[in-house]
């Protein structure tokens, strides 16, 4: 080998190393865009079957049967919204400026009840606190100023959340009215020999991920139900705002019920300040307790084996594995990307190297 083809050679990796970078970071500039058209592709996969029926079933033309499915899955948005509308103007009143103090008041009230009734005075919990090097009650130093500066954030990036709910609605509409569209733009980086075997592999990706979300949807109204129900029986204000805010923590794997149940368990006891803490406020938490209990265990057990099972042909244990693995390699966001993510390798890996065995044993029910 010569030095001129070294050095061509040198020339050749260093360039695609640098159009590698460029790329990536151009990905990195348009992550907004990225993440507008994955919001985008997920509501067209949940809105997919809808499409299909008022086609199918009512006849309807491709265009008014699109629009109806987008006035349908707007309409439901705006009702979610409106139902947080009471929560958060009722919350609003303690997280406000002029109420700072009387929110710091309540906190350090419920942590009084909480360890009188467990026969502990706060005195004797700060010097055991103190005793293991801690340097305050973690309630008593508890900084709640943040709450309003958050709150400004917050509206300040709302202008930007309008931009984008309308950015993914529009991309919306089109995947839905040309289911194709997505199709096409890959195949334009597809080489020709590939084209056959890519088409299949994404009209399966997309019948699998569409009876996935829409299993999820199920799932989430399983709990939603089961969380309302208790939250109503046992008294609790704006239980279908609550029950809902939980159910949807259901989204992110293993981690998100234990805050959907922290915050649901938090709100009821929040929400009987001022009573007895023996008789009113500790039975309720008891209670819903217990139906969080029954809810995570009609979902275990019944919900996630019928999503798993039957949406992405995969082994409970088998996805249990892979949203861990993706927790741990990319944080919340991987563990919820992990199911439809690994699901579209799956299918790739069968269309492409079904022969292999380790492939062939992993697809064996696709």
């Amino acid at each position: 080998m010569t030095a001129k083809a070294i050095s061509q050679g040198i020339l050749r990796a260093v360039g695609i190393l640098v159009g590698i970078a460029l790329v990536l970071y151009f990905l990195y500039q348009i992550q907004s865009v990225l993440a507008y058209l994955a919001f985008a592709a997920v509501i067209a996969l949940i809105g997919r079957p809808i499409v299909f029926f008022l086609r199918r079933r009512m006849k309807f033309p491709n265009t008014i049967a699109v629009i109806i499915t987008m006035i349908f899955m707007v309409g439901i948005l705006g009702g979610i919204i409106a139902l947080f509308v009471p929560l958060i103007t009722e919350q609003g009143k303690n997280l406000s400026l002029l109420n700072i103090d009387e929110l710091q008041r309540n906190l350090n009230a419920l942590y009084t009840q909480t360890t009188g009734y467990l026969g502990a005075s706060p005195q004797v919990v700060n010097e055991l606190i103190e005793e293991s090097d801690i340097e305050k009650n973690i309630l008593q130093g508890l900084n709640v100023g943040f709450i309003p500066n958050f709150l400004n954030s917050f509206l300040d990036t709302l202008s930007t959340l309008s931009i984008g709910l309308f950015s993914v609605l529009f991309i919306s509409f089109f995947f839905l009215k040309d289911s194709k569209l997505f199709q096409r733009g890959i195949l334009a980086f597809v080489p020709n020999d590939k084209e056959t075997g890519t088409v299949k592999s994404i009209d399966k990706i997309n019948n699998l991920l569409s009876r996935y979300f829409v299993g999820l949807l199920l799932q989430i109204f399983v709990l939603f139900v089961i969380y309302t129900i208790t939250l109503v029986l046992v008294g609790i204000e704006n239980a279908i705002v609550i029950a809902f805010l939980c159910a949807l923590f259901n989204i992110i794997p293993y981690v998100g019920p234990i805050i959907g149940g922290v915050i649901m368990i938090v709100l009821t006891m929040t929400t009987n300040l001022g009573l007895d803490f023996s008789t009113i406020i500790l039975p309720k938490t008891g209670y819903v307790l217990i139906g969080l209990t029954i809810g995570q265990l009609v979902d275990n057990f019944f919900s996630q084996p019928l999503i798993f099972s039957n949406s992405v042909k995969s082994h409970p244990l088998e996805i249990f594995l892979i949203i861990i693995i993706a927790g741990l390699l990319f944080g919340v966001v991987g563990m919820i990307v992990a199911v439809p993510g690994y699901t579209a390798i799956k299918v790739i890996l069968k269309e492409f190297l079904a022969e292999n065995k380790i492939v062939k044993s992993l697809t064996q029910n696709l």
